[in-house]
């Protein structure tokens, strides 16, 4: 199929005479550039982009450069570019667009990749929004920003100025220009050694003259977020590098390419079959892909002996380095790689041992499956714990492995194109004799087809006081959430961001809550009146409507009198009987991070004893009334391990299961409040209730592990509070920290918080708190 001109001549009447002037003269171009359906696109982008109105210009730039563009990276953004410069007109000037269309050329030969470029246009958009005045300076700066910037880079940089000068204009065009100090100093601090596109050439010719053959690279936007980036990886045969990589401890940019990419070569040419990862737990994983990264390398070392030169310069591990497993992994990896490197430990000399003697074997990569799963017993009883995350090698050249490994449990080629069918696993619930008599695996895992459960704790025949659950059971954990956390440097949200897991509160003593309701006893009383007065009163009359569903007699009587005396009547004389009930649901949600362990000045209680009071003391109050309420607690380890407890759902009786989940609660890890009021706030959304009240009882502001920033979370917490407000959840925040003045009204409102000084009264102030809120 042939594409002319001529066919398109009622599309094309339309465009102005230079635009129609430049197309036939960009039609060579362009035919060697796209194929027929292209063709197509570019010119029917062309009438739309037209149509907008904002002159020949805007038409010209597109027509001289779509080609180029899709010359650089590949047609199949074209749509994408074409798309961008039509949304775009409502935002910014027709020049700015005529800018972005004209450089665009620059950036695709400088990002060198379609994603990267479609990242590109949603970056581009993004900052029309935020800073519309630095967007011309900085397309005017492109190339000079995207020879020393990647794309992650270029973002924030951007992110940084758009976020520092949003009011003023002036200071915005001079950093957008390269004009400002501060401007300079960003870009020095996000720029990158050696960037991918300006020795991607030069590494295809390397790794043709090697082997013979050639290998397609692409460049990965690893740093979009971080500057850390992505480690090399195989996909679909092509290898993907970073787009920049920094000197690494005086070697540079180039040499680290030329390692990352000989090595991902190796494995691709040595590489015949894949490995089986059935039934391999992950720290055999990461011992048999240590030993599979030394035989690809040894082979090819055999047959260029300058290889090992290049790849031992880059592992820097040393014998003394042995606190975790990741320490040994590394060693064992440069023992096996560098010859001069001496290493008198037992693990590595028996791995260096078990490689040398494989010598001849080494083109069946079963040998790495062999001697990784026998290391990874030895390390096993050597009793140092394996993190997955943490323990990994540090030799930046080295890909992430994913090339060689076989699941055998999913077929993810398969996968992608007609989908898998996984066996429905039966949890079935049977009596005491099934379970001991009739079960046929004590010991089976996720995977089993059937899962038996008992009604009741199983327990030995020996009387030990624990169960079976207590001594072999595993505590289970529900599906992962994920939510989005507000990033209050850039003013954007990182989607997705963090991760809630729920986990099933463990039981305590009851004799607990029976205490505190024994020692609390005047309280209870005070209450039971606060209680009587909230019940609901049953119908009630409003009076002096314009509009009802009856006449109020009286003031009937009253209008009359004021006619009779010539005077303006007041036209309000219907009444409407409304029936008077109580609506609303409320969630409680207890912070239980170890600050809460701590003892209250004074008293020999804990911040979490008096929590526990409280709440016991509320939970009776709600449940006398009526109202539906749920109790919730939650702590994090980071962003991906925000741990979330529900003691009492609103579906579920206050009675001693929730009671006994009350009195096992301990206090743990740290407080990523935002994660934890987003979570909360899906549960109240799908409550029916007119009025929905969300409890917040913490001792202290929002806090992680991974967050050095103190203002990070508190902004994040803000924003969770704005969106449960925009779903109908009215947010209050019970303070037991001293200081929460100075942040808790920044995040709940001015009218929305209480912080109380002294502790010890909590138990008497949240009840009386709910009666105020509730009325």
């Amino acid at each position: 199929m042939s594409i002319k001109l001529e066919d398109y001549k009622e599309l094309l009447d339309g465009l102005p005479p230079d635009a129609v002037h430049v197309l036939h003269s960009s039609w060579v171009e362009a035919t060697k550039s796209f194929t027929a359906r292209g063709l197509d696109n570019y010119l029917k982008a062309a009438s739309a982009i037209n149509q907008l109105g904002r002159g020949a210009a805007l038409v010209i730039a597109w027509l001289e450069e779509a080609p180029h563009v899709s010359k650089e990276i590949g047609e199949e953004v074209i749509v994408d570019l074409a798309q961008t410069a039509m949304n775009l007109t409502s935002k910014t000037s027709g020049s700015v667009i005529e800018l972005i269309l004209a450089t665009s050329t620059t950036a695709a030969r400088r990002l060198g990749d379609a994603q990267l470029f479609q990242n590109y246009l949603q970056f581009i958009d993004t900052l029309v929004s935020r800073a519309p005045r630095g967007v011309r300076p900085m397309l005017d700066k492109l190339d000079v920003l995207l020879a020393q910037l990647t794309l992650g880079g270029l973002r924030r940089w951007a992110m940084w100025g758009a976020h520092a000068h949003r009011t003023n204009y002036e200071e915005q065009v001079s950093y957008f220009g390269l004009s400002s100090k501060e401007s300079l100093a960003v870009l020095q601090k996000e720029r990158k050694g050696t960037l991918f596109v300006d020795v991607q050439r030069r590494i295809n010719m390397y790794l043709r003259a090697l082997w013979g053959r050639d290998f397609f690279l692409r460049p990965t936007s690893g740093d979009f977020e971080t500057r850390e980036g992505y480690k090399p990886y195989i996909e679909g045969y092509l290898l993907h590098l970073p787009d920049a990589y920094d000197d690494f401890e005086g070697i540079s940019g180039v040499e680290l390419y030329r390692a990352a990419a000989a090595h991902s070569a190796a494995h691709l040419v040595e590489t015949v079959t894949p490995i089986s990862a059935e039934s391999l737990n992950p720290l055999q994983m990461a011992v048999i892909a240590v030993i599979e990264d030394a035989r690809v390398e040894s082979l090819s070392i055999r047959r260029f002996p300058g290889l090992r030169q290049l790849w031992s310069k880059f592992h820097a591990i040393t014998e003394t380095q042995s606190a975790t497993v990741g320490d040994y992994l590394n060693r064992l990896a440069r023992a096996l790689l560098d010859q001069n490197y001496s290493d008198k430990d037992a693990w590595v000399a028996e791995g260096r041992a078990l490689f040398a003697a494989a010598e001849e074997r080494l083109q069946d990569n079963q040998v790495s499956w062999d001697i990784g799963v026998q290391l990874a017993h030895r390390i096993k009883d050597m009793g140092i714990p394996f993190n997955a995350r943490t323990d990994q090698l540090i030799a930046p050249y080295r890909d992430d492995n994913r090339y060689f490994w076989e699941f055998e449990e999913f077929d993810f080629e398969q996968a992608a194109t007609a989908g898998y069918e996984t066996v429905q696993q039966v949890r079935k619930y049977v009596n005491v004799m099934e379970m001991v008599n009739e079960i046929d695996c004590e010991l089976a895992g996720d995977d089993a087809q059937e899962i038996w459960v008992l009604g009741t704790e199983l327990r030995p025949y020996e009387d030990m006081g624990v169960s079976y659950n207590e001594m072999e059971g595993k505590e289970p954990v529900s599906d992962p959430f994920h939510y989005a956390e507000w990033d209050y440097q850039i003013q954007l949200e990182r989607p997705s961001w963090t991760t809630v897991l729920e986990k099933r509160p463990k039981p305590g003593d009851l004799q607990i809550i029976d205490e505190i309701a024994a020692q609390h006893k005047r309280i209870i009383a005070q209450m039971k009146f606060l209680l009587d007065a909230m019940q609901p009163q049953g119908v009630t009359r409003i009076r002096k409507l314009e509009d009802g569903d009856e006449l109020d007699i009286n003031a009937v009587i009253a209008s009359s009198i004021d006619m009779r005396m010539g005077m303006q009547p007041d036209p309000r004389i219907m009444m409407r009987s409304v029936r008077k009930v109580r609506d609303i649901s409320v969630l409680v949600l207890l912070d239980l991070s170890e600050s809460t362990n701590d003892k209250v000045a004074g008293q020999e209680h804990t911040v979490l004893d008096l929590t526990r009071q409280a709440t016991v003391l509320l939970a009776d109050a709600i449940s006398k009334v009526g109202d539906p309420f749920a109790i919730h607690g939650f702590c994090s380890d980071g962003r991906h391990g925000v741990e979330y407890q529900r003691f009492k759902d609103f579906d579920q009786v206050y009675n001693e299961i929730p009671k006994a989940r009350l009195a096992g609660m301990t206090g743990q890890l740290s407080t990523r409040m935002g994660a934890a009021i987003r979570h909360s706030a899906h549960y109240l959304k799908h409550q029916r209730s007119t009025k929905k009240l969300l409890l917040v009882i913490t001792d202290g502001e929002p806090a992680d592990v991974d967050v050095r920033d103190p203002q990070y979370l508190r902004y994040d917490a803000k924003k969770a509070v704005e969106e449960a407000g925009r779903h109908g959840v009215l947010t209050y925040c019970m303070s037991l920290d001293p200081r929460a003045d100075q942040y808790v009204s920044r995040i709940f409102g001015a009218k929305n918080y209480m912080v109380v000084d002294q502790v010890a009264r909590l138990p008497e102030k949240l009840p009386l708190l709910y009666a105020g809120l509730t009325r």
